[in-house]
C-alpha cells in the first residue's frame, strides 16, 4: 500500500502507470475484438466550406435563426456572428416522402445480420477517428462551444457508444430463453427483439454531432430506419453529420435512405410526431415542447422516450474538506460539470449542495477558478475555456434570476451578466458566473438555467442535503462526493431522486453504456445501454412445443359445448391446485386430476 501510495502521489509515475494499463487494455481489446481493416471500407464526405482554415464568413450584426419575411433557416456561428448558410425547411409533403423512402429501405435492412450492422458501425467509427478535426470544427462553428468541450461531448461519447454497441449490443437484442412452469413443462419460451420499422428522433442543439449519431447508432443496430429532426439552431452542422452516416451506408452496400434528415420549423414537426408510419419517438428538449410532443404522439399511440433536462445537484460532503488534494480534485470536476459547453448540458451541474466544512472549503477555491475563465471564439487563435451560448434569447431571464437571488440574500462573486468579447463583438457570450448562499426558495434554485452559472448552496447535514437535492421538479442526474462506500454516500445514492447517479465523479454513467433518462419533470423512458436498444424493438414473446409429438390437449370435460359444467369446474380447480397449491391441497388436486384421467 505504501508503494501504491507513493506512485499515486507522484504525477509522472501515476501517468506512466495509467499509460501502461491503457496500453495493456488496448492490446487485450484488439485480441478479443479484432477489426480486420479490409472489412471496414473507407469513404470521404465533402467538407463544408466553414470547416476549412481559410474560411471567412459574412458577419451578421444581429444574427438570428429566423429572418423576417422568409421561411429559410438562417445558420450562423454564435461565437462570431458569421453566416454559415441558409437552409430551406422541409414541408409536410417532404416529411411524407422521407418517411416513405425510409420505410422502403428499412424492409431490406431488417433482414440484415447483426454482423453486417456492426460492419456499418465500424465504418462510421473509422471515419470519426480519422476526421475528428473536421467534426469538432463543424460543432464549434454551429454552437460556439470550445474545441475541448466539443471533443469531450461530441467525439468521445459518440465513439464510446459505437464501441459499446459493436461489442455489447448483440447480447441485448439476441433472442433469450425464458423459464416455463410445472403445468407448461412441455413448452419452451423465447423472447425475440424485432425491428419496429421507421423511428424518429427530435433532438436538441447542444450536442449536434452526438445527438444526431446517438439515435442513429441504436436505430441501425436494431434494424430500423431513422427520421431525424434536428433543432433549427444546428441545421447546418447536422446536414454534414448526417451525410457521414449516409455515406457509410452507401460504402457498405446499403441504402442511404435509412437515415433521413428533416430540418424544419417547430410548427411542421408535429406532422412527424403524429405520423401513423412512425413507430417510436425519442425527444430531447424542453419540458414545454415535451408536452406538445407527448400530446401529438398520442394521436397515433406512438411510444415515446422523452428527456427534458434537469436541475442536477452535485452533493459535496464534509469528508472532501479533509484532504487538500481531494478538495482540488472535486473542485476541478465541479468546474468541468458546470461550465462544459457553457453550461448548456442536460446533465450539467446546476446546483452544488455542500455540508458546512465542504462549503467553506469550496468557497476558498472556486471564486478564483471561475474568475479566471476565458471566453472567445473557439476557432480563433486565442485560448478559450468557455465558448459562446447558442443564442442570446435567455440572457435577460438569466440576469433577472441572478438579480432576484441577490435581492433575497445570495452573493454574486463572479459574472452575472451578458459578456462582451472584444475579438468577437457579435458573439452570444454570458460571463461565467458564481453565485453562493443560494437557498431552495429562490427561483434560481428551481429553474433550469442551461447557462455558465455556478450555484452553490449550504446544507446543514445529510438530511438537509437530500431534502434540497429533491426540492425541484427535475430528476435527471446527480453526483455525490465523499468517502467511498461510507454510510452517508450510500444513503445519498439511495435517497436522491434521479435517473442517474455518479459517485465521486460527474456524468460518468453516460460514458459506460448505461441506460439514460430521468423521472418527474425530467421526462420518462430510457435511451442508451441494453434498455435503449430493446426500447427500439418489438419485444415478441414466443411459446412453442418443447418435445416432438407433445401438444396441448383439451380434456373432454373442457370441450365446448360442455357436457357437464360442474365437471368442467372441478377439472380446472384440480389443475390449479396441482400447479400452484402446496401440502394437502396439492394432493387433493392431484387426486382429482388422476380421477379425471381415469374416467
Amino acid at each position: 500500500m505504501d508503494t501504491l501510495g507513493s506512485i499515486l502521489h507522484n504525477p509522472l509515475l501515476a501517468l506512466s502507470l495509467a499509460f501502461a494499463i491503457a496500453l495493456g487494455f488496448f492490446a487485450l481489446q484488439q485480441w478479443l475484438f479484432p477489426t480486420p481493416e479490409k472489412s471496414v471500407p473507407s469513404f470521404t464526405v465533402p467538407l463544408p466550406a466553414a470547416c476549412k482554415s481559410d474560411w471567412k464568413g459574412e458577419e451578421l450584426l444581429n444574427p438570428t435563426v429566423k429572418v423576417s419575411g422568409s421561411s429559410l433557416i438562417q445558420c450562423y456561428c454564435p461565437a462570431s456572428g458569421q453566416l454559415l448558410g441558409r437552409i430551406n425547411p422541409v414541408t409536410r409533403d417532404g416529411i411524407d416522402r422521407a418517411i416513405a423512402a425510409a420505410s422502403k429501405a428499412q424492409k431490406q435492412w431488417a433482414k440484415t445480420s447483426l454482423t453486417e450492422r456492426k460492419r456499418v458501425l465500424k465504418t462510421v467509427l473509422r471515419y470519426i477517428l480519422h476526421n475528428q478535426e473536421a467534426i469538432v470544427t463543424a460543432a464549434c462553428r454551429d454552437t460556439g462551444k470550445s474545441r475541448v468541450d466539443a471533443i469531450f461531448g461530441e467525439i468521445m461519447v459518440t465513439t464510446e457508444k459505437l464501441q459499446w454497441t459493436i461489442t455489447n449490443g448483440e447480447k441485448a437484442i439476441k433472442p433469450s430463453r425464458r423459464p416455463t412452469n410445472f403445468l407448461m413443462m412441455y413448452k419452451k419460451n423465447t423472447v425475440a427483439y424485432e425491428p419496429l420499422g421507421v423511428v424518429t428522433a427530435l433532438v436538441s442543439w447542444n450536442y449536434p454531432f452526438h445527438n444526431a449519431l446517438s439515435p442513429a447508432i441504436a436505430t441501425l443496430f436494431t434494424g430500423n430506419a431513422l427520421v431525424l429532426k434536428p433543432s433549427e439552431q444546428v441545421a447546418w452542422s447536422t446536414a454534414y453529420f448526417v451525410s457521414i452516416l449516409r455515406a457509410a451506408l452507401t460504402a457498405t452496400g446499403h441504402s442511404a435512405d435509412l437515415i433521413q434528415n428533416i430540418p424544419c420549423w417547430p410548427n411542421t414537426a408535429s406532422h412527424i410526431t403524429s405520423h401513423p408510419d412512425i413507430s417510436h419517438i425519442t425527444f430531447i428538449g424542453s419540458r414545454r415542447v415535451g408536452h406538445l410532443v407527448a400530446a401529438s404522439a398520442a394521436q397515433s399511440l406512438t411510444p415515446t422516450v422523452i428527456e427534458l433536462g434537469g436541475k442536477d445537484p452535485a452533493i459535496v460532503l464534509d469528508t472532501v474538506a479533509d484532504s487538500g488534494s481531494e478538495l482540488s480534485r472535486v473542485a476541478d470536476i465541479l468546474m468541468r460539470g458546470t461550465f462544459q459547453a457553457s453550461g448548456q448540458n442536460c446533465l450539467g451541474i446546476e446546483r452544488i449542495i455542500a455540508t458546512p466544512r465542504a462549503y467553506n472549503a469550496l468557497l476558498s477555491v472556486l471564486p478564483t477558478a471561475v474568475r479566471s475563465l476565458r471566453q472567445g471564439d473557439p476557432l480563433s487563435d486565442e485560448p478559450v475555456d468557455v465558448g459562446a451560448m447558442v443564442s442570446d434569447a435567455p440572457f435577460a431571464e438569466l440576469e433577472a434570476l441572478i438579480k432576484d437571488a441577490v435581492t433575497h440574500g445570495a452573493k454574486l462573486l463572479a459574472g452575472g451578466q451578458a459578456g462582451k468579447v472584444s475579438s468577437a463583438p457579435n458573439g452570444h457570450f454570458f460571463a461565467p458566473t458564481l453565485l453562493v448562499d443560494v437557498t431552495r426558495e429562490m427561483r434560481i434554485a428551481q429553474v433550469e438555467l442551461f447557462a455558465p452559472v455556478m450555484v452553490v448552496m449550504l446544507a446543514r447535514g445529510v438530511d438537509d442535503v437530500i431534502a434540497i437535492a429533491n426540492s425541484t421538479q427535475y430528476a435527471l442526474g446527480a453526483s455525490v462526493f465523499g468517502s467511498a462506500g461510507s454510510k452517508d454516500v450510500r444513503r445519498v445514492v439511495k435517497e436522491v431522486r434521479a435517473g442517474n447517479v455518479s459517485v465521486n465523479d460527474f456524468g460518468v454513467f453516460y460514458a459506460v453504456g448505461m441506460p439514460f433518462g430521468g423521472v418527474g419533470g425530467s421526462g420518462y423512458g430510457r435511451f442508451g445501454g441494453e434498455e435503449g436498444l430493446r426500447g427500439l424493438c418489438n419485444v415478441k414473446s414466443i411459446c412453442e412445443d418443447r418435445f416432438w409429438g407433445v401438444k396441448t390437449p383439451i380434456p373432454g370435460p373442457l370441450r365446448l359445448p360442455y357436457d357437464d359444467v360442474n365437471e368442467a369446474w372441478r377439472v380446472v380447480r384440480g389443475v390449479i391446485e396441482v400447479g400452484y397449491a402446496t401440502g394437502w391441497m396439492w394432493w387433493r388436486g392431484l387426486g382429482r386430476v388422476v380421477g379425471i384421467i381415469k374416467s
